[in-house]
């Protein structure tokens, strides 16, 4: 099974993307159009305070009929945040995810972020890996080599 640390490898950029729990939810929103993800990290220096999802936007601000150019981030964001190392597999990352209903993991590599995976990463791992087992078993049974 594929580590997280090769799925970070293999994503087009690595960069981390955050916003300081000051920030606005409009300053979340439009930093995460213009990067076109789904979640960011929110930091207090090299810390995570929490993050902030589409979903978090969804529940907590849309429904509940906040505005979004004077709402901090702080006030809406989730605190409490699983996050994985770089050592995991991509099957415990699905497990965390799924457990606990998640989309995005932070990646620590000790207190240091060094990446986020997605839903979409790990399933683009687990079908690119699959799909080699299936090349290789079509080699053996044809005796191609």
């Amino acid at each position: 099974m594929t580590s997280v640390a090769e799925i970070l490898k293999s994503k087009p950029e690595a960069k981390v993307h955050s916003v300081a729990p000051s920030d606005t939810v409009l300053t979340a929103l439009k930093l995460m159009a213009d990067k076109r993800i789904g979640a960011l990290l929110v930091m207090e220096g090299e810390r995570i305070a929490g993050i902030f999802t589409e979903r978090d936007y969804a529940r907590k601000v849309v429904l509940l009929g906040r505005a979004s150019i004077d709402t901090p981030v702080r006030e809406v964001m989730t605190s409490a945040v699983r996050f994985v190392h770089p050592s995991n597999s991509a099957e415990q990352c699905m497990a965390v995810m799924t457990e606990n209903r998640l989309r995005h993991l932070p990646v620590l590599d000790g207190e240091r972020v060094v990446g986020l995976v997605s839903i979409g990463d790990l399933v683009k791992s687990v079908i690119s890996e699959q799909q080699f087992i299936i090349t290789e078993m079509e080699r053996y049974i044809t005796g191609a080599r």
